[in-house]
């Protein structure tokens, strides 16, 4: 029972942080974002919320894992778990500051530390649950798909 309880708190703070980050876009999509320029790659707006999902349930999951590891390597549990939440805190913040503030080159400075974060998060995962680890892997591609697509929206406009 406390493990089920344990994941759904897992899965409803990943939502609430993609609820504030989704309130943040909102509002730029109407205008703002349509009249950007974007790199050819950029997916169509319908992919993000489908990617976001499966993105926030793998991140769930694999701090569930790594939480329910706890007893056996504590120190390292409690360093990944605070780096799972500093992280959500910094997804947050990158949607807040690119698309809340549209100010992509801001957002572009928050997604480096965002990767470098989640890059040690997925380190401290592997030494405590290979399949967090994995889970986490198309997070840490999904956020370096999202730096070149920054990156590009920086620099065509």
């Amino acid at each position: 029972m406390k493990n089920g309880i344990t994941l759904v708190v897992f899965l409803v703070l990943s939502f609430l942080v993609g609820g504030v980050g989704g309130q943040a876009t909102q509002s730029a999509l109407v205008n703002w974002y349509p009249a950007l320029e974007k790199p050819l790659l950029n997916p169509p707006n319908a992919v993000f919320p489908v990617v976001w999902t499966a993105l926030f349930v793998a991140m769930s999951v694999a701090a569930w894992l790594v939480w329910r590891e706890g007893w056996r390597e504590p120190e390292i549990v409690k360093r990944a778990l605070r780096l799972h939440f500093l992280q959500l805190l910094v997804n947050m913040a990158w949607s807040v500051v690119f698309f809340g503030m549209r100010w992509p080159l801001g957002g572009l400075l928050v997604l480096i530390p965002f990767w470098l974060i989640v890059a040690l998060m997925a380190q401290e995962y592997h030494k405590v649950s290979k399949p967090a680890f994995w889970l986490t892997v198309p997070y840490l591609l999904w956020i370096g798909f999202a730096a070149f697509l920054n990156v590009a929206i920086v620099v065509l406009n």
